[in-house]
């Protein structure tokens, strides 16, 4: 009884919109054929209990976007996407079913207005707070030896780091730049021969990061996009000198301190006792790192947390 109702209001409807096209009207041309099927399709879809549901149920999963800001403490902070139910899609999901059905929901990001290449030269220190997300920063002055165990152990566990690497050091080591790029690692710029950044003009530090970046680009054929000054020291020039080069100053917020050799144990706590959402963590290829890297991922993994690399985390997608 209920389906003959519902073929009765669908034909009425048809002659409804066909009376509303009037004389030039002709069912049997492909384009009236298709703009009267969808005009159908629409009437049916939004006179189902089911449709105004899902419409109804969306307010509640509506989130704004948040515009990338520079925080007082954090410095310059990455927005990060609103998010909106999608509900024809979600109906389109839901109908065979025809109940409403939350984990058949189809969801679309809302992209805020003020992005990170909007805001001026800061330094980045974090993720955003509301991302669950973290990422690895491997700053490579020395330790050669260290880096095939690490790029093993990175392969294993399907993770993608960022390895700021010293224009010297990349100079002596191409072959290890090379395979670092060629795994899928982020090469990042780490300055030419660790000088203290802050001690530097800028255009003293200009020269450092170009420097750095012409080495790299000859090697990989692509230049840095993310800078890393050596031990964290900087000033307002080397971040200027970094963003007029379309660069982004990379810091962090949990240091590993593998360079003063502990052991895994203290250096895996010294990491999960700090981490946070949008984490960025520090390490260096030492043999605390080359040990301790696989037993570090497995426990940032059972801590649900997610390891992106710095343009992921970075990036306003949820």
């Amino acid at each position: 009884m209920y389906r003959y109702r519902s073929l009765v209001n669908i034909f009425l409807f048809m002659l409804i919109v066909m009376a509303a096209f009037g004389d030039n009207y002709n069912p049997f041309k492909i384009n009236d054929v298709r703009m009267f099927s969808q005009t159908v399709n629409d009437a049916v879809k939004t006179a189902d209990p089911l449709y105004e549901e899902i419409k109804e149920k969306s307010r509640e999963y509506y989130e704004p976007p948040q515009n990338a800001v520079i925080d007082e403490v954090w410095k310059k902070m990455p927005g990060l996407n609103g998010v909106k139910v999608n509900v024809d899609k979600s109906y389109k999901q839901m109908k065979k079913q025809g109940k409403f059905n939350e984990s058949l929901l189809v969801f679309d990001q809302i992209t805020p207005e003020v992005s990170l290449n909007d805001l001026p030269a800061a330094p980045i220190y974090r993720g955003h707070p509301d991302k669950r997300m973290v990422t690895l920063l491997i700053n490579v002055s020395w330790g050669s030896e260290y880096i095939p165990p690490i790029l093993k152990t990175l392969k294993d566990h399907k993770i993608k780091a960022a390895f700021f690497i010293e224009g010297k050091w990349a100079k002596e080591n191409p072959d290890y730049v090379e395979m670092i790029h060629e795994q899928g690692h982020i090469i990042g710029n780490h300055a030419y021969n660790h000088p203290d950044m802050a001690r530097l003009s800028q255009q003293q530090a200009a020269e450092q990061i170009q420097q750095t970046n012409d080495v790299i680009a000859a090697i990989i054929d692509k230049k840095p996009e993310w800078f890393a000054p050596p031990s964290g020291s900087f000033n307002g020039g080397t971040v200027k000198a970094a963003h007029q080069m379309n660069m982004q100053t990379v810091l962090w917020t949990v240091d590993t301190i593998d360079w003063k050799n502990p052991t895994v144990s203290v250096m895996m706590n010294r990491v999960m006792n700090n981490i946070h959402p949008g984490a960025t963590i520090l390490m260096h290829p030492t043999a605390s790192i080359a040990q301790g890297l696989g037993p570090l991922i497995k426990e940032i993994k059972e801590n649900n947390y997610r390891i992106g690399t710095i343009s992921t985390l970075l990036s306003e997608e949820r």
